[in-house]
């Protein structure tokens, strides 16, 4: 059995105060893209930052960081749309249009910690339609039990197309609790044949993952979704935590997946420009 790993390297929120290995500009976020691949991510889901670590939608930001990564090696990019709460939908969908071979798709709109993160439907469909035009596969990101239903009435409106790919996103507030009966219970409700993997935000990081692996699911690492290594241990890098991921799925006997393997495990269109 094969297991894809994904680093995210940046997300939204955190800051270099945060970790000071957080990687924020476009030539920061590719050396640490190129390290996580060398640790065995065969997939890179990419948040973009401003001059000031702030999240941002700028298309020159994102079409530099995308050549750079390319430039560095053949890991699968995945962009993300969600970008960050504070940045308007209409700018985030524009995104697609540099055709990276996958990105998000949130299907609702929720409280998220201390903000609102929007997505509202008009918006959505739009998206999943300008992304099915131009061969960019969605990665439905669900963090509670409706987003799911929201994905399969998008599919039943042929926005989507089978096999979809998940991400069920457990500990955010707003969204579900990080526990095995709300990832099992999730699992359970996705359309046969369906690709996922669990992201666990925070300290249950390691464990919902371990779970996750275990239920035969893919795998999320990186400083996006925890900045410590282990209790009281900043992690050094993105690195670091691709690599204990891959030794997890060693231990459970699961190979980690190539770049090659991913495209056909992902059901991947023909490449974009995005990352050729």
């Amino acid at each position: 059995m094969s297991v894809i790993i994904t680093v995210a390297p940046t997300g939204p929120i955190a800051t270099k105060a945060d970790n000071p290995h957080l990687p924020t500009t476009p030539e920061e976020i590719a050396d640490a893209v190129l390290g996580a691949y060398r640790a065995g991510a065969a997939v890179a889901h990419i948040h973009l930052r401003d001059e000031s670590q702030r999240p941002t939608a700028d298309l020159g930001i994102a079409r530099r960081a995308l050549d750079l990564i390319a430039d560095r090696c053949p890991i699968l990019i995945q962009l993300s749309t969600g970008v960050g709460l504070d940045v308007p939908f209409e700018d985030r969908e524009k995104l697609v249009g540099l055709r990276p071979r996958m990105a998000t798709l949130n299907p609702c709109s929720m409280s998220f910690g201390d903000g609102e993160f929007l997505n509202p439907p008009r918006g959505v469909r739009r998206l999943a339609a300008a992304m099915r035009d131009v061969g960019v596969k969605p990665e439905l990101e669900v963090y509670d039990s409706g987003h799911l239903d929201a994905c399969l009435r998008l599919l039943d409106e042929g926005l989507l197309a089978e096999p979809l790919q998940f991400s069920i996103v457990l500990g955010v507030g707003g969204g579900m609790a990080a526990t095995a009966d709300n990832l099992l219970a999730m699992v359970r409700r996705l359309p046969p044949g369906s690709a996922w993997q669990v992201i666990a935000v925070g300290r249950a990081n390691l464990r919902l993952t371990g779970i996750g692996l275990a239920m035969g699911g893919n795998a999320r690492a990186g400083l996006e979704d925890t900045l410590h290594l282990r209790k009281g241990e900043l992690s050094p890098g993105n690195t670091p935590l691709v690599r204990r991921t891959a030794q997890l799925a060693n231990a459970l006997d699961q190979k980690v997946a190539d770049v090659t393997a991913a495209e056909v495990m992902l059901s991947l269109p023909a490449g974009n420009g995005g990352n050729q």
